[in-house]
């Protein structure tokens, strides 16, 4: 009897070889969900495009805007073309924002999206990407 490990790698590296490493990886990737907000500074948006193109179960980016003058913890939320739909509020921004600078990936869902009279307010869940 052999003491020694045999590895088969050939079906392995088939199967990478075919694939992109994302498509390897997004079964390992797990969102958990952190909290529930609403994003700001809708009403004050150059262009309203990208709110008017918005549904519920949208994907967002959240970066972080470490130049704002106004909130040394902004957040920005933008699409799926990186077209900007405003900001976490300040309020909820703080742990967030640390988990940003900390190299943590973090992603926003859609979760309700409201049109009243011209004024668009989108509800979203903030999630932290796990592999």
């Amino acid at each position: 009897m052999k003491n020694e490990l045999d590895i088969k790698t050939a079906g392995l590296v088939e199967a990478i070889d075919q694939k992109d490493l994302g498509d390897i990886l997004k079964p390992l990737v797990k969102e958990i969900h952190l909290f529930d907000t609403f994003i700001a500074g809708t009403s004050h948006l150059a262009d309203e495009v990208p709110l008017d193109a918005l549904e519920v179960g949208d994907k967002l980016t959240l970066r972080r805007e470490t130049d704002n003058r106004f909130d040394d913890k902004a957040i920005l939320v933008l699409d799926d073309q990186g077209r900007k739909l405003g900001y976490v509020p300040e309020k909820d921004n703080q742990i967030f924002s640390r988990l940003l600078d900390a190299g943590k990936l973090l992603v926003g869902k859609a979760s309700k999206v409201e049109r009243i009279k011209g004024f668009t307010k989108v509800a979203m869940g903030i999630y932290l990407v796990d592999y």
